[in-house]
Order: structure tokens, then C-alpha cells, then sequence
């Protein structure tokens, strides 16, 4: 029924003939917000889910993709959902609409909606795979689009450039239908254009509503409220914040929120591996900083906290980094070059799109990196750094899901431990 999970074919025409066969509804039961976007798109479903589960509400959160288990995709009330819950999905789509050629993301977004639906949540947050248009999320109706940022990547699927990329994204908005967009210093002009021949309403970061850091404050629809301080670190974060509370305000006919479930966490957004800052060794071990980042919007960004960091920090940089080999290397690298002292290549085995480790280092050399090494994997490479760096080192782990995979997962999901 599927292709391997490397396996993208865009398209909604199987999604809508296995919908039909699955007697799924374009138009949930719930209100549903999809969230788009080339980079921050799952922190600001975090923090929505957050948000209104601090309401009370019942929520689904659906992303991608999963870091280390695949249950990971979907969440029901903060809990992933339970294997049994995700085989008993699959084998009813297997059975229903086993002729239709799905691909792997096709099968898995029907499998959670059949799942969240039947926990008859009170809100379902879906989080677009690739692009917007073309996505198999795309064939829900929402009562609210989100595109957090437009930027390259996935330019072999998306088009060559930003404006084309943004069109894609673009496409998950709906005539009518509330859509927020976070590009506010830079929109792209293809998602204004979209909105405008479809007849959107569009709200931008910067002129509808925006946020302060001190004091920390969200204002927008004639409003002003306290605003919590972002979970994870960085100066897109504070951005991903603001368009979650803006959904939170626009669909408040909707889903009524207080100003008490919006000004504080109750509940922590919880997400893996977005500049996540850890004490792994200890007090007296090296800090370390763990990114999914693997464009070069979202590297310039963990350059950015990285300068931040090292002005109160008189030790060294090292990073270690793989990547896969259809992103853009060289310029997702770059913002780096200047403060890092060395870098340790590894390669990831678990796909055939990984670049090479040889590749990666001849890149950076290329780009003037002061010193590169190659590892031979994480387990022996993170041994020899906790044991040889001191607290004023820093250590930043980037480059793809798959990187952060192969770190010890309760570093991550336990950082206080």
C-alpha cells in the first residue's frame, strides 16, 4: 500500500479517493488549525497545544517528523498517542482502502485523524509535512492557516526560490478562513498575493498584532495581554509565540480562552530537539545546545543564540553536525564558520539521503572552518567531549532529525536530570 518513509509523492488526489473510501470528511468535528511554514512550525504547535489545554480543551497535536519513536506524531491531551491506538488505525485503512497507492506521511496523517477523531478531542492541530498545497494535511479544512516563516528548503519539491516556495505554502489557505503569517519585517510577496486573490483574511507579525520581550507583552485585535516567556531559546521563538497567541485570539468565537491560560505555562510546551540547552555532565561538564536546525534561516537563527551565549562564556565552540545531502550545505553552514573553534562530523546511517562525512568536511574547509574532525559516532565522540571539555565550553549539535536521534534520549526529554 506504501512506499518506503523516504518515499514523497505530492498530491491530494490518493488522500481524497482513500477519504472517501474511509468515510473522512474534508471538515472535521473539531475546529482544526493547520500550521505551515519552513521553520518553527513545531514550536508553535506546542505552544498552542499548551495553550489550550491549560483552557481545558481537549487537544490533538499532529507533526512530523518523529525523532525517536513513531507513536511520537501525534498527541492526545500532552500523551503520545499508545501503539495499539496507532496499529488499530492503520489496519482498518489497510483493510478500507488498501487499493488506493498511498504514500507513508498519506497513511500516517489518515491513521491520526481516524485516532483523533474518535478521542473526540475538542481541538485538532495538524502541522503541514512538505510545503502547504500539495500536503496530505492539506485535504482537512481549517478554521485557521498559520505559515510561521517562508525560506529555502526542499527546493526540489517546493521551486527554486522564495517566492515560489511561499506560493506552495500559501496553499493552505482557504477563502474566508483566518490565516496568520510571521514574516512580518520580509513577507513574501507570494503569500500576500494568495491571500488577496482568494480573499483571506491575513493578520502579519508587525502590523496586525506583535510582541515585546520587556516587558513581555502580546498585542493585536485591540487587545493587549501578558505574554509567557518562550520554552526554548532564540529570537524565533519569541515569534512563534506570537502567532500561537494570535490564533488563540482569532478563534476565540470558537474556543474561548482566558487571559490566565495564556499568561503563564501551566503546562510546559514539550518538544525535542529545538535549542534545547543541557547540563548532560553536570555542573563542571561543557553546555550543550541540540537543534534540529538544516537550513540557513534556521542555523543563522542558533548563530544568533550561540553569539549570545558566548559573550558570558570564555571557552571554546565545538559543533558537530551531519546533514542530508539534498539540503544546501554550504549555506546552511556559513552563519557558524565564524564561532566555531572545531567541528566533528558524523554521518547518519539510517537513510540513503545522507550526505557523506568526507563531503561535509570538505565544505566546511571550503568555507574557512578553523579546525574539522571526523567522528566516528556519537556514543564515542559525546564520551570523549564530556570527559575532556570544561564548563565553559560549549557544545552545539545540529544538522537534521536524524543527528539528534542519536543522542541519548533522556538528555533530552528529561534536561533537569
Amino acid at each position: 500500500m506504501a512506499g518506503p518513509p523516504e518515499h514523497m509523492v505530492l498530491g491530494l488526489e490518493r488522500m481524497r479517493a482513500a477519504m472517501q473510501l474511509l468515510n473522512i470528511s474534508e471538515r472535521l468535528p473539531m475546529p482544526v488549525i493547520i500550521v505551515g511554514g519552513t521553520n518553527g512550525k513545531g514550536s508553535t504547535v506546542a505552544c498552542l497545544e499548551s495553550f489550550y489545554r491549560q483552557a481545558g480543551y481537549g487537544v490533538a497535536a499532529y507533526t512530523s517528523p518523529h525523532i525517536w519513536t513513531f507513536n511520537e506524531r501525534l498527541r492526545l491531551n500532552g500523551l503520545v498517542a499508545p501503539n495499539r491506538v496507532w496499529a488499530e488505525a492503520l489496519d482498518e485503512i489497510a483493510a478500507l482502502a488498501g487499493s488506493v497507492a498511498l504514500t507513508f506521511f498519506e497513511i500516517t496523517t489518515l491513521a491520526a485523524v481516524k485516532i483523533l477523531c474518535a478521542a473526540r478531542v475538542d481541538l485538532a492541530i495538524l502541522e503541514v509535512g512538505l510545503g502547504g498545497r500539495l500536503d496530505a494535511v492539506n485535504a482537512f479544512t481549517p478554521n485557521c492557516s498559520i505559515i510561521t516563516t517562508v525560506d529555502l528548503d526542499h527546493q526540489d519539491w517546493l521551486g527554486p526560490d522564495r517566492l515560489s516556495i511561499g506560493r506552495e505554502k500559501a496553499g493552505i489557505f482557504r477563502p474566508e478562513v483566518p490565516a496568520l503569517y510571521g514574516d512580518g519585517e520580509n513577507p513574501c510577496a507570494t503569500v500576500l498575493e494568495s491571500a488577496a486573490q482568494q480573499h483571506v483574511p491575513l493578520y502579519l507579525l508587525g502590523r496586525d498584532f506583535d510582541f515585546s520581550v520587556q516587558p513581555r507583552r502580546w498585542q493585536g485585535f485591540g487587545q493587549i495581554l501578558p505574554m509567557p516567556e518562550p520554552v526554548w531559546a532564540g529570537a524565533g521563538q519569541w515569534q512563534n509565540l506570537a502567532l500561537a497567541l494570535a490564533a488563540v485570539t482569532v478563534l476565540q468565537p470558537k474556543l474561548a480562552v482566558p487571559a490566565s491560560a495564556l499568561s503563564e505555562w501551566q503546562l510546559r510546551p514539550v518538544l525535542s530537539g529545538r535549542t534545547q540547552e543541557l547540563r548532560p555532565w553536570g555542573a563542571d561538564g561543557p553546555r550543550l545546545i541540540v537543534d534540529v536546525a538544516h537550513n540557513p534561516q534556521a542555523v543563522a537563527q542558533l548563530a544568533g543564540l550561540l553569539a549570545g551565549r558566548r559573550e558570558h562564556s570564555k571557552g571554546r565552540c565545538h559543533a558537530i553536525v551531519a546533514m542530508l545531502a539534498d539540503k544546501d550545505i554550504p549555506g546552511t553552514l556559513q552563519s557558524l564558520i565564524k564561532p566555531v573553534e572545531i567541528w566533528h562530523v558524523l554521518e547518519i546511517t539510517d537513510t540513503p539521503r545522507a550526505a557523506r562525512a568526507a563531503h561535509l568536511a570538505d565544505c566546511l574547509q571550503e568555507l574557512g572552518a578553523k579546525q574539522v574532525e571526523l567522528g566516528n559516532n556519537m556514543q564515542t565522540l559525546m564520551q570523549m567531549l564530556g570527559r575532556q571539555l570544561s564548563a565553559e565550553d560549549i557544545i552545539v549539535c545540529f544538522g537534521s532529525f536524524h543527528l539528534v536521534n542519536q543522542l541519548p534520549r533522556h538528555w533530552l526529554e528529561n534536561p533537569g536530570s
